[in-house]
Formats: C-alpha cells, sequence, structure tokens
C-alpha cells in the first residue's frame, strides 16, 4: 500500500551550488551528504529536508558517470525520480509489473550500521523513474551512504513555511496523456480524479489537456498534461523541446499560510509569474467568500479559485533553472478543496505566454 509522496531526487550540474539556492530561497535544510569524503567516488549528493518534503540533488564526479552526465546534458537540471513510501517494496513493485510497469530496478536492500533500506524502480515519462521505498528497518539519517553534512551550512534566510508536497505534474507528447494516466492506473492501483477536455484549458493563443490521476485514498496526485492545437505554441510544446523529452514539469507545495510562505520566498530572491491587476478586478466582482483580503492578494500575486464549499490558493514561481521547464506551485487548500485551480488556468497561461514570448518561444 502507498502511504504517500517520500522523496523527489533532482539531476543537476552542481549539486552543491543547486543545494545553496533550494536552501537559501526556499529555505530548507541541508541536512544530509553523500560523496567522496563518505565513499563515494563517481557522484555528490546533498539531501535537504524542509518539513515534510524530503529532497536531494545529485550530480556527477566524472565522465563517466553516464546516468547523471547525459541526463543533464539533454534535460538541464531536473527530477530524475520521485519515491513513493509503501509498507512492502517487493509487494508494490512485482504488483506494478503484473500490470504493465516497466522495470528499472528490482527490488533490492542497502545497509549500513542503522539497519537495511529496501528500494525498487520502475520507468515513467522518458528518462524519469518512479521509486518504491520502504524504512521499517532503517533508522539511519536518510539512505545507507548519506552522512551529516562535512559543511556546516550557516544560511540565512526568511521561514518560508513550507510543508509538503502536493502533488507532481508530468508534461507528455500529443496523444500521449492518455497512455500514461491508464499505465499509472493499473500498475499503481490508482484512478482518474479529474479531466480537462478540448476547451477547458486554453487562452486565445494556446490550450492542452490534462487528466488528474491520483491514489485512491487521495494520498499521490499525479496530473498529466499533452498539448493541444492552437495558434501559438502551447507552454506544453515548449517544455518537450526545451527539456528535450516528456518529464516533471512542476511540483506542487503545500503551506498552511500561502501570504506568509510568499512573502518570505520573495524576499528571499524568488521569482514568480506576473498576474495582471484586471484578474483582482475580476476576483472581487465575484464577491468570493474568503478569509484573505483581495488587495493582500494582489500585493503578492496570488491566485484564487472557489470549488464548493472549498478554495485553493496558489501561486507558480518561473523557473528555476537556465532551461524554461521545471518550476514549482505554492498551494494552499481551504476548507476541503481538492481541485487544481481551474477558474485561475485564464490569467496563469496569459503570464506563462508572455515569458514565452519574452523568450522568443510563441
Amino acid at each position: 500500500m502507498i502511504q504517500g509522496f517520500d522523496h523527489v531526487e533532482f539531476y543537476v550540474g552542481s549539486a552543491k551550488m543547486v543545494a545553496y539556492w533550494y536552501a537559501k530561497a526556499l529555505g530548507f535544510a541541508i541536512a544530509g551528504y553523500r560523496g567522496p569524503e563518505n565513499g563515494c567516488k563517481d557522484r555528490t549528493s546533498y539531501y535537504l529536508v524542509k518539513n515534510k518534503i524530503k529532497l536531494v540533488m545529485t550530480s556527477a564526479l566524472q565522465p563517466e558517470t553516464q546516468d547523471i552526465s547525459s541526463f543533464v546534458t539533454t534535460h538541464g537540471d531536473g527530477v530524475k525520480r520521485f519515491s513513493v513510501l509503501v509498507d512492502n517494496v517487493e509487494s508494490a513493485y512485482h504488483r506494478a509489473i503484473e500490470h504493465g510497469a516497466i522495470s528499472v530496478r528490482k527490488p533490492y536492500r542497502s545497509e549500513d550500521k542503522h539497519g537495511t533500506l529496501e528500494e525498487a524502480f520502475i520507468r515513467i515519462y522518458d528518462d524519469t523513474e518512479l521509486g518504491f521505498i520502504n524504512y521499517d528497518h532503517y533508522t539511519g539519517l536518510f539512505k545507507p551512504g548519506f552522512d551529516a553534512p562535512i559543511q556546516d551550512f550557516v544560511i540565512q534566510c526568511e521561514d518560508t513555511g513550507l510543508e509538503s508536497i502536493d502533488h507532481i505534474v508530468g508534461n507528455v507528447r500529443e496523444k500521449e496523456m492518455d497512455r500514461w494516466a491508464d499505465y499509472f492506473n493499473k500498475t499503481l492501483d490508482f484512478e482518474t480524479f479529474i479531466e480537462f477536455g478540448p476547451g477547458d484549458i486554453t487562452t486565445k493563443y494556446s490550450a492542452l489537456l490534462s487528466k488528474v490521476v491520483r491514489a485512491k485514498d487521495n494520498v499521490i496526485k499525479l496530473p498529466i498534461n499533452e498539448p493541444y492545437k492552437g495558434l501559438k505554441k502551447s507552454q506544453i510544446e515548449e517544455y518537450i523541446e526545451e527539456y528535450h523529452g516528456t518529464g516533471i514539469q512542476h511540483i506542487a507545495i503545500a503551506t498552511p499560510d500561502i501570504l506568509s510562505s510568499i512573502r518570505a520566498l520573495r524576499k528571499n530572491g524568488v521569482e514568480f509569474l506576473e498576474v495582471p491587476a484586471t484578474y483582482y478586478e475580476e476576483l472581487k466582482k465575484k464577491k468570493f467568500k474568503i478569509t484573505e483580503d483581495i488587495d493582500e492578494l494582489q500585493k503578492l500575486g496570488i491566485l484564487c479559485d472557489i470549488e464548493g464549499q472549498g478554495y485553493l490558493l496558489q501561486l507558480f514561481t518561473k523557473p528555476i533553472g537556465d532551461r524554461p521547464t521545471f518550476f514549482f506551485e505554492i498551494i494552499q487548500r481551504r476548507n476541503g478543496a481538492q481541485g487544481f485551480g481551474q477558474g485561475n488556468f485564464q490569467a496563469l497561461f496569459e503570464a506563462i505566454e508572455q515569458d514565452q514570448k519574452k523568450r522568443g518561444n510563441w
């Protein structure tokens, strides 16, 4: 049984520099390290933690470390894999394989003085992997091979209050969305939760299609996007061209207080998409009953969408690397809201299109 997201591993050009940015800008603590000083000669990894969020930044130390160097050369910095916590790795892996999953690595155990850790991996989008992990017999820092950082990182920044991973979004090619939704549903016993068809996510110039699959107890949510015909190049097409393949577009991080989180993130230097003032004029006209002051939302650039008795607040960073590929979403769900901000799509996509235009990719 899947219990939730465990951690996300990025392959990057320089793990130390990227880890420092995550600590300084997003408020993560650099909690662990693996590298030459503790026996790993071909790669270096930094383990970062913020409340329930666990990230790993890994880079190659040698040209022959092809799994990392070829990934970064092709895709730039990006998500190589994310792992879900399960109560039984063998069972989760074999069920997935029996229902059509593509194996990357069969269940295996790694150990040190803190016990034994079990993992297994299956293939998802192009060069991306999904892992199963279980810590029942392991009490160490993170995984065997990771120790406390060799450097005492004293990094001053605002506390961002980021709490947990809400969902992880994949971008795929045209006509691939249904296949990937079926793949997750069959191999992981997920279900399709929401579907956005033609006309649901569109602007005057571009469009996309999207399906959200999830674990039936809602502990994992995986939206999947594919491009749809429009007058201009969609954000999904741009991602696939710049990333040179399909993969993870963004990670949504939940916070219990998005106003405080966005204030802190902006002070830490994080760049966000710019929401037009007309969005807030329309929001006031709708007279939604929300706790937050709309003028304060506008000041911080936060989007708001009502669904049923609840509502969600969200804001998207600009791409965090050199390529216009991976970014973060900051999200707060109020009163049981489960959607993904459909009422915000128009303003969001127009903001993305303006950035595409500046890059000459539109």
